[in-house]
C-alpha cells in the first residue's frame, strides 16, 4: 500500500496518478460492438435479471452467472452482447445517449427481457427534487442518478437543528467514508467549524457500482454529491466546497467541470495534470515504480471487501455494503490497459489529464503543489495558465515531498479561502488552530512547535472588503527554500515572492553551453567536440528513500549516489558571481547520437555548493523515439513531446539528433559561489519513489552528446533577474525534498 499520513494527518497517495493514461473504456472483454441482430422484443417474457440505465452505460445485477445478455435499442437492433461475470453482473459501457434500451437473453427458445431503460449523457441532471434526500449525521448512503448508492460519512460540528454549518466535502476512492478514521482535511476542516462529509466514489469501500480510473460516471457522481449535501437543512447557504490533498485533491478537479450549481469552491492540493508525461510516463518512459504501485493498490481496493474497514462492515451485517458488492466483478482491470498503452491517445488519455479541461472549472480554486512531490511528481504546475474559466485561482507552490501543502504557510492562507468562498465570512482564526497547526506537525512533519504566520484579517470589517483584499493579491505565490526558515527541516520557508501568472512573465530564459572539460558556458561552442557514456539502466529501479512516509520528517535519511564514471556525463557553470533565482520549467536540448535504436534519458539539474555539498533540485526524462515535438505547445524553456505513436522514430545510425527534455518545473536559489550543473545519463537513481521500465541495453550501447558549433547541446534554464536575496545559504541537508551529497567530480569520456 502506497504511504499515508495516519491520524489526522493521514496523506493519501497521490493520484496517478494517478495513473492510467491508458484507460480504455471498453466494454466487456467479450463484447460485440457491431452486431447487426434485431430481437422480436415483442414475444419476450420478463427477465429474472435488473438492468439499470446510467450515464454513459447500463448495469445488469442479479442474471445467471456466465449469460450472454443482449443489449438491444428500442426497435430491437441489438448494438452490444457480452457475458455476465461469477457474480451474474454486467456492465455495458460506451452506450450512446438514449430511451428504451432493453437487455435481453435468449435460452433454449426463450427469449427474455427486462424493463426499459434511459442512458443519460453526462450532463443530463435530475430535477433538483432529486437531491432532496435527507441526510443526517454519521454514516449512511446516497443515491446517485443511476440509483447506485455511495457510502458517506457525515461529521458535523454540533447537532444538525444547532446549524447551518459551512460545508466541505472530501470525495474519493481511498476510505474518505470510513466512519472510523476519517481522512486528514475532513478532521481537519471538522475541527475548524465545518461540517465534512467523506464519501467513496463507486466501486470503492462499501459504495455500489464498479471501479474505472476517473470515468465520467465518477464525475457525476460527484455532481450528484454535491447537489444532495447542499440541499440538506444544516448546510449553510447551501453552499459546499471541496477539500482535499492528493486522489481526493484530483477528484475536483473532475466534478468541478461539470459545474455543479451549489459548488462554491475547490482547494485541490498535490495533484496532477497530465495522466502521462506528468506521472505514469515521464518523457514516455513507464514509471513502474510509484505510478504502477498506486495503480496495483486501486485494483485490489476496488475488489469485493478489498478495503479493511468495508470488511468490517460487510462481517458486521452491513447489507446495504454486502448489496453494494454485487458489481465489482466488472472492474476495470488498469494494470492490462496500463501496460497495452505505450503511447499517448488524446481520445483517451484526454478526459483523464486535468490539464485538458480545467479551463471549464469557475469556481474559485486554492491550489498548492510541490516541485519535488515524490508521488505526483509536481508537473501540475504546468496547468496553471489553463485554468482560463476562473479568475478566482490562488496557486501556491513551494518545494518538497507531497505532503508540504500542510504546512504551516499553507494551511493559514486555505483556511482563509475556506472562509472566505465557502463559510462567506471574514477570516477569523479559531482558537484550535494553532493546536491543529501543532498536531500536524508532530503527526506529518515529526517536529514541535510550528506556528501559523499572523491573522491577515484582524482589521478588516466587512466581509466584502476581505473578499476584495484577498482577490487583489497576487494569483501564484512561491514558497522558497522550505526547510531553510527555522530549524533545518523544519517546513518553514526562508523568504516568498508573489506574481501575477504562471509561466512568470518577470523570466529570461537563459542557455547555458555544454563545453569541452564539463564546463557550462554562457557562450555557444566554437569548434568541434563530444562527450560519451555508456546507457546503463541498472539504476533504473533504484530510489533515494526507503522509508515510506518518513520522508516528511525534518531530515529523512536520503540515499541519493554520486554519478557513477563513465554511465554518465555532466558539466558545470564556473561559480556564480552574484546569486540567481529561478522559477519555471526548464529545457535540456541534447544533441545525440547512439549505438541502440532507441534509450531513455534522465537529465538532472543541481547546485554544487561553496562548501562542497550538492544539492539536488530538479529531473527530467525522454525516451529517445518519442521526441517529436508538439510545435504548438513548446517553447524555449519547455519542450513539450507528442508522444503519438505515429511520431515515434528510431535514432539514426551515426548521426546527431536534437532530442529536447523537459525539465520540470522548480523554483531554486543558486548563490554566489556556487555552480549550475547538469547531467546526462540513463533514468534512475534521483527519484524517492519513481522507477522507471527503462530499456534494456542489448550488449555496450555508447551514447554521445554534441558539443559542437552546428550542433551545440544546451541547457535553458528560467531566470528571475534582479532577485535580492537576504537569506544565507541553508545548511545542507535542510531543503525540503532536495537531498544533498559531498560533490564528486566527473571526469568527462570525450567522444
Amino acid at each position: 500500500m502506497m504511504p499515508r499520513l495516519r491520524s489526522v494527518s493521514r496523506c493519501h497517495v497521490a493520484a496517478v496518478v494517478l495513473l492510467v493514461l491508458p484507460l480504455l473504456a471498453a466494454c466487456s472483454d467479450d463484447a460485440d460492438n457491431g452486431s447487426s441482430d434485431r430481437l422480436d422484443l415483442s414475444t419476450a417474457e420478463p427477465a429474472a435479471f435488473t438492468a439499470h440505465g446510467s450515464v454513459e452505460q447500463l448495469y445488469v445485477t442479479d442474471a445467471a452467472p456466465g449469460a450472454e445478455l443482449k443489449l438491444a435499442s428500442a426497435d430491437g437492433v441489438v448494438v452490444q452482447t457480452a457475458t455476465t461475470d461469477d457474480r451474474g453482473a454486467l456492465i455495458f459501457r460506451d452506450v450512446t445517449a438514449g430511451d428504451g434500451y432493453v437487455v435481453a437473453a435468449e435460452s433454449g427458445g426463450r427469449l427474455e427481457a427486462s424493463n426499459a431503460v434511459t442512458v443519460r449523457t453526462p450532463d443530463d441532471a435530475p430535477e433538483p427534487t432529486f437531491y432532496e434526500q435527507q441526510i443526517g449525521a454519521g454514516y449512511t448512503y446516497l443515491e446517485t442518478r443511476d440509483g447506485t448508492k455511495l457510502a458517506i460519512n457525515v461529521l458535523l460540528p454540533g447537532r444538525p437543528e444547532d446549524g447551518p454549518y459551512p460545508t466541505v466535502i472530501e470525495y474519493s476512492g481511498y476510505d474518505p467514508a470510513n466512519p472510523e478514521s476519517p481522512q486528514p482535511s475532513s478532521l481537519v476542516a471538522n475541527a475548524l467549524g465545518y461540517a465534512a462529509v467523506g464519501v467513496n466514489m463507486r466501486g470503492t469501500g462499501c459504495s455500489g457500482g464498479a471501479f474505472n480510473f476517473f470515468e465520467t460516471l465518477q464525475s457525476t457522481d460527484g455532481y450528484d454529491v454535491i447537489e444532495t449535501i447542499a440541499a440538506q437543512s444544516w448546510v449553510k447557504g447551501h453552499k459546499v466546497g471541496m477539500v482535499g490533498i492528493s486522489y481526493p485533491g484530483i477528484t475536483q478537479l473532475f466534478v468541478a467541470r461539470l459545474h455543479p450549481p451549489h459548488l462554491a469552491a475547490i482547494a485541490p492540493l498535490s495533484v496532477i495534470s497530465d495522466i502521462g508525461t506528468g506521472i505514469l510516463q515521464p518523457g514516455g518512459i513507464l514509471n513502474n515504480g510509484f505510478a504502477i504501485d498506486w495503480a496495483a493498490d486501486r485494483q485490489h481496493d476496488a475488489q469485493p471487501g478489498g478495503q479493511p474497514w468495508s470488511r468490517k462492515r460487510m462481517d458486521e451485517g452491513d447489507q446495504t455494503c454486502i448489496e453494494n458488492q454485487k458489481l465489482r466483478g466488472q472492474t476495470q482491470d488498469l494494470m492490462e490497459m496500463i501496460l497495452a498503452n505505450p503511447f499517448y491517445d488524446p481520445k483517451v488519455a484526454d478526459p483523464l489529464s486535468p490539464a485538458t479541461f480545467v479551463n471549464r472549472i469557475n469556481v474559485p480554486v486554492f491550489l498548492a503543489q510541490a516541485w519535488q512531490d515524490e508521488q505526483t511528481g509536481g508537473y501540475a504546475v504546468t496547468m496553471l495558465d489553463r485554468f482560463s474559466g476562473t479568475d478566482r485561482l490562488h496557486a501556491t507552490l513551494v518545494n518538497g515531498n507531497h505532503s508540504e501543502p500542510l504546512i504551516p504557510a499553507i494551511f493559514g492562507r486555505w483556511m482563509e479561502f475556506l472562509d472566505l468562498y465557502v463559510a462567506e465570512r471574514i477570516p477569523r482564526r479559531p482558537a484550535i488552530a494553532p493546536v491543529v497547526v501543532q498536531l500536524l506537525g508532530e503527526e506529518a512533519f515529526g517536529v514541535a512547535g510550528l506556528g501559523l504566520e499572523p491573522e491577515r484579517f484582524a482589521d478588516v470589517t466587512s466581509y466584502d472588503e476581505a473578499v476584495a483584499r484577498f482577490e487583489t493579491e497576487p494569483k501564484v505565490r512561491i514558497l522558497f527554500e522550505s526547510g531553510a526558515g527555522g530549524e533545518p527541516g523544519y517546513p518553514i520557508p526562508a523568504f516568498e515572492m508573489s506574481f501575477d501568472r504562471w509561466p512568470l512573465a518577470e523570466v529570461e530564459p537563459t542557455a547555458w553551453y555544454f563545453e569541452s572539460g564539463g564546463r557550462l558556458s554562457p557562450t555557444p561552442p566554437s569548434g568541434e567536440g563530444a562527450d560519451r557514456f555508456i546507457y546503463d539502466p541498472s539504476a533504473a529501479q533504484r530510489t533515494t528513500f526507503h522509508g515510506g512516509d518518513e520522508i516528511w520528517k525534518a531530515l529523512p535519511a536520503w540515499d541519493w549516489r554520486p554519478l557513477e564514471a563513465g554511465t554518465a556525463v555532466a558539466y558545470a557553470t564556473e561559480p556564480l558571481g552574484e546569486t540567481v533565482v529561478m522559477a519555471g520549467s526548464g529545457s535540456v536540448d541534447l544533441w545525440l547520437k547512439s549505438t541502440a535504436p532507441d534509450v531513455d534519458l534522465q537529465v538532472t539539474l543541481s547546485e554544487i555548493r561553496p562548501d562542497g555539498q550538492e544539492v539536488y533540485v530538479q529531473n527530467g526524462w525522454l525516451r529517445a523515439s518519442h521526441r517529436k515535438l508538439n510545435a504548438a505547445a513548446s517553447s524555449e524553456l519547455r519542450p513539450v513531446q507528442t508522444h503519438y505513436r505515429a511520431d515515434a522514430a528510431d535514432l539514426p545510425a551515426a548521426e546527431f539528433v536534437e532530442a529536447r527534455v523537459e525539465l520540470y518545473p522548480f523554483a531554486h536559489v543558486f548563490r554566489g559561489g556556487s555552480r549550475i550543473r547538469i547531467s546526462v545519463e540513463a533514468p534512475g537513481g534521483d527519484r524517492p519513489s519513481w522507477k522507471f521500465d527503462a530499456l534494456p541495453a542489448n550488449g555496450e550501447v555508447i551514447n554521445t552528446i554534441s558539443r559542437s558549433s552546428a550542433t551545440a547541446s544546451r541547457v535553458v534554464l528560467p531566470v528571475l533577474p534582479g532577485v535580492e536575496v537576504g537569506a544565507p545559504l541553508p545548511p545542507c541537508p535542510a531543503l525540503r525534498g532536495q537531498p544533498c551529497r559531498p560533490y564528486q567530480e566527473l571526469a568527462n569520456t570525450p567522444g
